[in-house]
């Protein structure tokens, strides 16, 4: 039997990590933990404090924690900015014997503020609807990108399709 895999996410706002998760359910069966709509779902409309935040994730480990432990793969849909986060959740993994996989979403940033900021009304991505192009620039400044030894999976969000995902997870 394989050992679960963690799967943690990388990219602006828009870059097209959720559409890549939600590949990646259909391609692997593994759970899929949507921040966005988990934070509807626990918190209502969302605020964004440091206490919010703190909540959300805390329940979210957790969450990750237990469905490893019981030996089911977890995508954890949501940025991942911070090295630190990433290590983290990391850790998470290992002490469950499972594998993390890091997708690095590399979708050009004026794509993804225009898919960010701008209405799409056929798209279920965005239950939190359009952001303001300053939170954009705001949530984008400081992203510390993947380096080397993350070994991060490249993956253009722009025109992404199963058959691409599979291809670079190697299934």
């Amino acid at each position: 039997m394989s050992k679960p895999k963690l799967y943690l996410f990388v990219g602006y706002p828009g870059a097209g990590k959720t559409t890549v998760a939600r590949i990646v359910h259909e391609v692997t069966g593994a759970t899929h933990l949507w921040a966005d709509k988990i934070r509807r779902e626990r918190l209502g409309p969302p605020n964004y404090t440091h206490e919010e935040n703190m909540q959300l994730y805390s329940h979210l480990n957790e969450m990750t924690a237990e469905l490893l432990r019981a030996g089911n793969s977890v995508i954890f849909d949501t940025n991942f900015k911070y090295r630190k986060d990433r290590d983290h959740l990391r850790q998470i993994a290992a002490d469950h014997n499972a594998d993390t996989v890091v997708i690095w979403l590399v979708t050009p940033k004026d794509e993804a503020r225009h898919r960010a900021t701008e209405p799409h009304h056929q798209d279920d991505n965005r239950i939190h609807g359009e952001m303001s192009t300053e939170d954009f620039e705001r949530l984008s400044s400081d992203t510390e990108w993947p380096d080397e030894g993350e070994q991060a999976i490249q993956i253009n969000g722009v025109g992404v399709t199963p058959e691409i995902v599979k291809q670079l997870l190697g299934l």
